[in-house]
């Protein structure tokens, strides 16, 4: 007696091939093996976590995927200090950063590219190719003849350095890790191995080097095959997607559909049935609860930038006997859940079998076949045969109707929250000073940084500086995120600095469409809110009003804040603007000796052809005590006329308790200068803010009654001298 049996996957009848694919097709796929022995086939996990163990299965790609790879190559990670600061009375800082090299197996079959690049879940390298992050790259699509990468060769020796061939790879060369942890990230690759969408058949046969032929009409966008061997690389494909393996003309062939049927004559039937007892026809019904309820369907989604989607058909109610299938494939969800619809109705048809005797020659129908039965509706496919006394027993289970050429249902793919994908862009900074007392800033010398791009995608520049037009150069490393920066779009006049400006509007454009600007209340303005520099101004807004794309307009203005009063006579088109934000200012620390120094600050960013520079005056500006305000002249009996003005403190602006604000200088001493037509004609320095100039010193120095003299006073602090303030007064 020879049997020929199709059997199925798990402990289902009917269907795709299964665990033991029988004697007469089992050995030809089983002799292919994809990784070791057994029959595992892919998991959907498989690609979702980054490998570096010896002997982690590296899959074979089919189409367009998005895969974790395996790390098969690294060094050590490499220590680089930059030590910044140290001027004098300055203490110097050490900057550590750290980069890795190494290399990533992809697919164990050759690729065509390689997309975008997911760090750690975002964006490393967009789909135009350009890059987030600082690093070098190169790509080895696996081919036979591919040589081996140089970097690998110089480190490792070029004897001992394998070129991987048919092993698609890449190599990461320097990778900057400070924005993973000073460690490598977990890496996820897009990648796509042929020119669009592969039927599953053609995946079959690719497996199993041509033994498999391909009359499939599924398709995936992408597919996975990894496991212990090709049979079980292929169960999973079939298991999925209702097929079947036949053996025709001496070869395998993959197939879906029915086909054409073979129709069993009557005659053919009868004519057998005397050699087995007279039974001519069995019929028979699996119960109801021996067939799932539902079939779910995981996969990767690719509307979801291949994240995991599930996707279910099922015939009504509670649906507790489940299917769950996992396909490593890039879907729709629309195919996705045609194909749960697809397999359920598979399923559900073939709870309906039958047992027919034909004479010998009919053993060429063999399994996978599909034929029609007298007195039986349908198709049903062979599911096994058995021959003994020259009699056909075949056995049969019967095809859903219509289900395979069925139009794919509607699938949702369900929503996600992706990350954008900008390209980085060119770097913009704008350098400047502040005064002492910024809330958040810290006190000392210093220029900050404000940088961002025109494009919303820019993410850093690594910044340097130098106090020698550039002769030697200190990193002051990166720069904080992206500032809300831009210019002032039209003319502003000039203004008051003591009552809030009702009547001025200052209207900016800024830097990209994705940056905004909000209104806030005169509390939350009073303690620090929308504080921003305008030129040297420092202003806060409380009203904005968009006015175009990435243009507002600020009304509700405080002006000269924290001592900018010299500089709120007007401002011209062009100049720059920066919203104050200290967690997005990167700071070169500067001591009182560079006072006077021009800075050089150099910012390169990965969307940058070449350094972008600034040259700055170093003023010291948050070292110097803030100008004098409410300077007085009073005439005195005695014709002496009392010269007196008002100190503030760099060390604090809130007046909590109506007392004088700290000194913050180690003493108080002040510089007064009387002004004559042709210059200064007296200069003097007190300790105290009042001075008397007496008669005759007015007649000294010139000054006759009735005539206007003007005089500057200026406060001495400890690092520097606060701007000169000027007041005219008539003898």
């Amino acid at each position: 007696m020879a049997t020929l049996v199709l059997t199925t996957v798990g402990t289902l009848v009917g269907g795709p091939i299964g665990g033991a694919v029988g004697a007469l097709i089992g050995n030809r796929i089983d002799g292919a093996v994809l990784g070791g022995g057994g029959g595992r086939g892919p998991r959907l996990g498989d690609l979702s976590v980054q490998t570096s163990s010896y002997g982690s299965m590296i899959p074979k790609l089919f189409g367009r995927m998005r895969v974790a790879g395996t790390v098969i190559w690294a060094t050590d990670l490499k220590e680089t200090g930059t030590r910044s600061g140290g001027g004098k009375g300055q203490p110097g800082t050490t900057q550590y950063s750290y980069a890795a090299s190494f290399a990533v197996a992809l697919s164990a079959r050759r690729l065509r590219s390689v997309g975008r690049i997911w760090a750690d879940g975002t964006l490393l390298r967009g789909a135009a190719g350009d890059w987030k992050g600082r690093t070098k790259f190169r790509f080895h699509d696996g081919d036979e003849g591919q040589a081996a990468d140089p970097l690998i060769a110089a480190v490792e020796g070029v004897g001992e350095t394998p070129a991987y061939r048919g092993l698609a790879y890449v190599v990461f060369e320097d990778m900057q890790l400070a924005a993973y942890g000073n460690r490598i990230p977990s890496l996820s690759f897009e990648v796509e191995a042929d020119d669009g969408p592969v039927t599953i058949g053609a995946v079959a046969a690719a497996l199993s080097d041509g033994a498999i032929a391909d009359r499939t009409a599924t398709t995936v966008l992408g597919y996975a095959a990894s496991g212990d061997s090709v049979r079980g690389a292929v169960e999973t494909l079939s298991a999925a997607v209702p097929s079947v393996l036949v053996d025709a003309d001496g070869g395998l062939v993959l197939t879906e559909g029915a086909g054409v049927a073979v129709e069993l004559p009557t005659e053919a039937i009868g004519a057998a049935a005397g050699a087995v007892g007279g039974v001519r026809l069995q019929r028979d019904q699996r119960a109801a609860g021996t067939v799932s309820d539902a079939v779910t369907v995981a996969y990767y989604e690719i509307d979801r930038d291949y994240q995991a989607g599930l996707q279910r058909a099922g015939r009504g109610g509670v649906g507790r006997r489940v299917m769950a299938l996992e396909l490593p494939a890039v879907l729709a969800a629309a195919v996705a859940r045609s194909i749960a619809e697809r397999r359920l109705a598979a399923d559900w048809a073939a709870r309906r079998e039958a047992v027919v005797r034909l004479p010998w020659r009919y053993m060429a129908i063999g399994p996978g076949a599909a034929v029609t039965v007298p007195g039986i509706g349908g198709v049903w496919r062979v599911a096994g045969a058995t021959i003994e006394r020259m009699v056909v027993e075949m056995r049969l289970v019967a095809e859903p109707t219509g289900a395979r050429a069925a139009p794919m249902v509607a699938g949702v793919p369900g929503r996600a929250v992706m990350q954008a994908d900008r390209p980085h862009g060119a770097t913009t900074i704008v350098t400047f000073e502040l005064p002492a007392g910024v809330p958040g800033v810290a006190s000392g010398g210093a220029i900050h940084v404000a940088a961002a791009g025109v494009s919303a995608g820019w993410r850093v520049a690594m910044l340097s500086g130098s106090l020698d037009g550039g002769a030697t150069l200190s990193s002051i490393g990166r720069t904080a995120p992206a500032a809300t920066i831009g210019r002032i779009a039209v003319a502003t006049p000039a203004a008051g600095s003591t009552l809030f400006d009702m009547r001025t509007a200052i209207e900016v454009r800024l830097l990209n469409d994705t940056m905004t600007l909000e209104g806030r209340s005169d509390a939350a303005m009073l303690n620090g809110a929308n504080l921003a520099l305008v030129g040297d101004e420092l202003i806060q807004f409380g009203a904005v009003e968009q006015v175009g794309v990435a243009r507002f307009r600020l009304t509700r203005l405080l002006r000269g804040r924290y001592g900018t009063e010299g500089a709120i006579e007007g401002h011209a088109a062009d100049e720059p603007f920066v919203l104050i934000e200290p967690d997005r200012l990167a700071t070169m620390t500067l001591a009182a000796s560079a006072v006077g120094s021009d800075a050089l600050i150099l910012a390169s960013g990965i969307g940058d052809e070449r350094a972008i520079e600034r040259v700055r005056a170093f003023r010291g500006r948050a070292l110097r005590p803030p100008s004098l305000v409410r300077l007085r002249a009073v005439r005195e009996g005695d014709d002496s006329v009392r010269l007196s003005w008002t100190r503030r403190s760099r060390g604090g602006w809130s007046w909590a308790d109506g007392a004088d604000a700290p000194l913050g200088e180690e003493a108080e001493r002040y510089r007064l200068t009387i002004l004559g037509a042709d210059g200064p004609v007296r200069t003097v320095t007190v300790d105290m803010p009042d001075w008397v100039y007496a008669p005759a010193m007015q007649a000294a120095d010139g000054r006759a009654r009735g005539k206007d003299v003007s005089f500057t006073v200026a406060q001495i602090g400890t690092a520097g001298i606060s701007v000169e303030a000027c007041q005219t007064i008539i003898l």
